[in-house]
């Protein structure tokens, strides 16, 4: 897919991953239609840098979890273009158990509504404007959490309901694949620890985390750093412009966070 003049939806563009990728379409040509909520702070920031791409875009003060803006949304769309070729569903909200502590039913709501039911809703809204497309592509942002859920070092970072809700987020992501077929492609890019996102930028990683926590975050991590946002729109150019035979598919971006829960030990001698 080429990008000049593609319709692009983007979620949870205020900052960090999703501002990263914004602006990655927008040097490439793209139209966009970016959404915020909250981080009322980095309002002024995000509106100045999207204005400097000169690219042509539409910044929507939206609360995904509530369908009528949802809806809103959508409608914007419909009306201003007709269709939409790319979503980058990035919505989430994690509460980290070593800040928030003990769990409580408001923040379990507040992962599932936004992690889960949001990505759903943005999707049933605009999944005819995909339709309208030659050629749509769907990326669903998720976590390792899906797969670790609360343990090892992980379990200062990952909430039990985070963890649920991005498991289910590969359903939606397997569901939407067969629904769109064959020119609405849907695929989920899974992160594991990255600057913004449980990492570096953070409150919980700049202000709670002990060094040696923060250190055994990175130890856990076959690449032996956090991700960068850098590495989110590499990976997210590649899934929109170089794989149009991917689609139903997960590409777990992690740095090898899963695999180094368990280290290969040296080749024994045998016995023969």
């Amino acid at each position: 897919m080429e990008l000049e003049n593609r319709v692009a939806l983007v979620l949870g563009a205020v900052k960090g991953i999703g501002k990263g990728i914004g602006i990655a379409l927008a040097e490439k040509g793209a139209r966009l239609v970016l959404t915020r909520h909250d981080w009322e702070d980095a309002f002024g920031s995000m509106e100045a840098d999207f204005s400097a791409t000169a690219a042509e875009h539409r910044i929507i003060t939206a609360d995904l979890r509530q369908i009528d803006q949802v809806e809103e949304v959508a409608q914007f769309i419909r009306d201003r273009y007709g269709r939409l070729d790319i979503l980058i569903n990035n919505i989430e909200r994690g509460g980290w158990p070593v800040v928030h502590g003990r769990y409580v039913e408001e923040q379990w709501d507040l992962e599932m509504e936004t992690t889960l039911k949001a990505k759903r809703w943005v999707f049933d809204a605009v999944f005819p404007l995909l339709q309208a497309s030659d050629d749509a592509v769907v990326i669903n942002v998720s976590s390792v959490a899906a797969i670790t859920g609360r343990c090892g070092p992980a379990a200062l970072v990952f909430n039990d309901a985070y963890a649920a809700a991005n498991r289910g987020v590969q359903t939606l992501t397997e569901t939407w694949a067969r629904m769109g077929a064959p020119n609405v492609r849907v695929n989920e890019l899974m992160l594991g620890v990255f600057e913004t996102r449980h990492a570096q930028g953070t409150r919980g990683w700049n202000q709670v985390l002990s060094s040696a926590e923060k250190q055994a975050l990175v130890d856990h991590t076959l690449t032996g750093r956090t991700g960068t946002i850098a590495d989110v729109v590499k990976a997210c150019l590649f899934m929109i412009r170089d794989a149009p035979y991917m689609t139903g598919s997960v590409l777990r971006l992690d740095g090898g966070f899963v695999l180094a829960g368990e280290k290969v030990p040296p080749m024994p001698d045998g016995v023969l």
